[in-house]
């Protein structure tokens, strides 16, 4: 199934896009301003700049943490260094639409006993998990910026939607049960699709909803953070929920937009907002391109590293084929 997608093709195209995407920030980067952005770095010193990636990699430790509950919470308990390398390596296609290229990692836990309905479901579940505590987050300037209300109150909807549709899905059951046994490929994939629903499910009951969501805003904080720490350390004096408020709206943006990463349509709402504060364009340009490498970018080169390492031991483990090149 998923399995069969890692043609020779595609992993080229795969590792293209990571490429592509990088290329292309860079170019943007170095049109945009990078003397302001390297100005910036030295401003903030290595101290400043090892700050905000510590940050950045908390979130990434919170959110493996977050991952690995779901897991148990669907019956599979993964080793944590095996797991944490395949949660990692999913980074790598952070910059596809919707993040939907992260579901790879659903491909090498597959070689850890964990079904194909189980990790999508686990993945799901994260992206409304995110999608969650960033609308939280945003909430804190909500009220008194009425252009992002439409945005967060649209999100907040959906949300209320999605959660609701996955409260009342056990009452698919008897569909369920209908299709399993009709037979035929369309029958097969309504079940699946049944199956991943019940799956998200039990990954919202009050209790595990409640953790991970705690865990998701202290996750996505620590980035909110390192933008208020670098904002504090251009000399601006602005309020740790001010600058919580842009860096969750942008991403928010980002996220409802399905554009690879959120490229673009993030980094263009943290401008203009930066802006509206009374900031330069330069000095909005640069702390955006800034804040975005030290968090959407380390996950990119962190997640790329992270791929051709468990590519690389799955034959060991599994026998089957690398996506990166043999040593």
């Amino acid at each position: 199934m998923l399995n069969s997608l890692l043609t020779p093709r595609v992993r080229k195209a795969l590792l293209l896009s990571i490429v592509l995407s990088v290329l292309g920030y860079a170019g943007f980067s170095i049109w945009a301003g990078w003397r302001e952005v390297a100005a910036l770095i030295v401003q903030l010193g290595l101290g400043g700049i090892g700050l905000m990636l510590l940050l950045s990699a908390v979130n990434y430790g919170l959110r493996f943490l977050r991952w690995q509950m779901l897991l148990s919470r669907l019956g599979h308990r993964v080793p944590a260094v095996p797991s944490a390398l395949i949660y990692v390596a999913g980074f790598a296609l952070t910059t596809t639409p919707g993040k939907a290229g992260e579901a790879i990692r659903s491909i090498f836990l597959k070689d850890h006993g964990v079904g194909y309905h189980a990790s999508l479901a686990a993945l799901f579940s994260e992206r409304l998990s995110d999608l969650i505590a960033v609308v939280l987050l945003a909430c804190l300037g909500a009220a008194s910026h009425p252009g992002s209300r439409p945005v967060v109150g649209g999100v907040l909807l959906l949300i209320v939607l999605l959660l609701l549709t996955l409260a009342l899905s056990e009452r698919l059951r008897p569909l369920h049960a209908r299709l399993q046994a009709s037979g035929g490929k369309l029958g097969a994939l309504g079940a699946r699709l049944c199956e991943l629903m019940f799956s998200a499910a039990s990954c919202h009951r009050p209790g595990i909803l409640l953790a991970t969501t705690a865990i998701s805003v202290l996750a996505w904080g620590a980035e909110a953070w390192a933008f208020h720490f670098m904002l504090e350390g251009m000399g601006l004096s602005l309020q740790a929920t001010w600058a919580f408020f842009v860096y969750a709206l942008s991403m928010l943006v980002g996220a409802i937009s399905f554009l690879p990463g959120g490229l673009g349509s993030a980094e263009a709402t943290m401008v203009g907002l930066l802006i509206g504060a009374g900031q330069t364009e330069a000095s909005a340009v640069a702390a955006t391109l800034l804040i975005r490498l030290t968090t959407l970018w380390f996950a990119v080169a962190l997640g790329a590293w992270a791929l051709v390492a468990v590519s690389r031991a799955r034959p060991a483990a599994a026998g089957g084929a690398t996506l990166g090149p043999q040593p």
